[in-house]
């Protein structure tokens, strides 16, 4: 059986050691979990009033394709746990699951691209996801993750090396 390496990223601002936990058991489910970042804590993006982010990436090797994750297991997830979409696509949630890096594959995949664009963007993104996989070659940039994160500001961004993912698996 062919597996398929997917990085993901996670995020909570709503009982997020709860969900991110929950959130990593279910994706266990899936396939392997290889990897898990530290956790960190960082400020909301978009929308200020509300609770700070904790956030992680984990890689999955899994025999499902990338449509299948997108599609299926990730809204599947994310309802299960509670996430509720609203106007405000910036506001406060139980968990949000991204699949931002597929094999080394560029895809399109309805209106969302992979590898997702905030990746290089988004510090809450890239430095989790250089922590699991550094020396990983964007398809699209040809930056290594390290190279991607260290062009980014962490500034509000806090390890949280007490809140650990990877005793869930």
């Amino acid at each position: 059986m062919t597996l398929n390496l997917a990085y993901l990223a996670l995020g909570s601002n709503l009982e997020p050691e709860r969900h991110l936990r929950e959130a990593v058991r279910q994706l266990a489910g899936h396939g392997q979990v290889r990897a898990v970042s530290s956790v960190w804590e960082t400020e909301p993006v978009g929308f200020a009033d509300q609770p700070r982010f904790l956030n992680a990436a984990l890689a999955l090797a899994t025999p499902l394709s990338a449509r299948a994750l997108r599609d299926d297991v990730i809204p599947a997830l994310e309802a299960a746990l509670g996430r509720v979409r609203t106007q405000n696509k910036y506001g406060p949630r139980t968990i949000d699951v991204d699949l931002t890096l597929f094999n080394g594959e560029v895809l399109d995949l309805g209106r969302h691209h992979i590898p997702d664009p905030d990746l290089a963007a988004r510090p809450f993104v890239a430095i989790p996801l250089a922590e699991i996989a550094p020396d990983y070659v964007h398809p699209e940039t040809g930056l290594t993750l390290r190279e991607m994160a260290g062009g980014l500001s962490a500034a509000g961004m806090v390890r949280r090396p007490d809140v650990r993912l990877e005793t869930v698996i």
